[in-house]
């Protein structure tokens, strides 16, 4: 489990991948949560826009999925820069409220059902809210939508 996510905004991959040994920063537009899997999470977010569903994804249709790619290769140190796919940073671009919420939603109850009383205190809704804030925007004027963890 990822101890700091940041959800970004960066013109390209390489200065996606310039932000591994510090994080993005106050550089980048982001948004930031904490003790979530980012690869698990855009994965899941990615499955729901393709197929909608109130109810979280069982193990092995999720773990099946296209996951995200690494902008830089994971090293010991445990920090990962993901590009986000651009059919779901679209989605999210043109996500309804009630589709985020029920996205929220479902994504909370398969964190609680896997973390328990461990899982993250962040509001599930404002980082979807603030990541598809950041979608409209690199649809609207370029570059990519990325995320950084460790």
């Amino acid at each position: 489990m990822a101890h700091e996510v940041v959800f970004f905004l960066a013109p390209d991959d390489a200065a996606a991948a310039a932000t591994r040994l510090r994080g993005p920063g106050e550089a980048f537009d982001s948004v930031a949560c904490r003790f979530v899997e980012p690869d698990s999470a855009i994965a899941e977010w990615d499955m729901y826009f393709e197929e909608p569903s109130a109810e979280p994804p069982p193990l092995e249709p999720l773990l099946g999925w296209a996951w995200p790619e690494w902008v830089t290769a994971p090293l010991n140190d445990g920090v990962e820069v993901f590009a986000l796919p651009k059919r779901l940073t679209r989605a999210l671009a043109n996500a309804s409220s009630a589709e985020l919420e029920e996205l929220a939603g479902r994504w909370t109850r398969r964190l609680r059902s896997e973390d328990g009383e461990d899982m993250t205190d962040d509001d599930l809704l404002a980082v979807l809210r603030g990541v598809a804030r950041l979608a409209a925007s690199t649809v609207k004027t370029g570059g990519g939508l990325y995320s950084w963890s460790f």
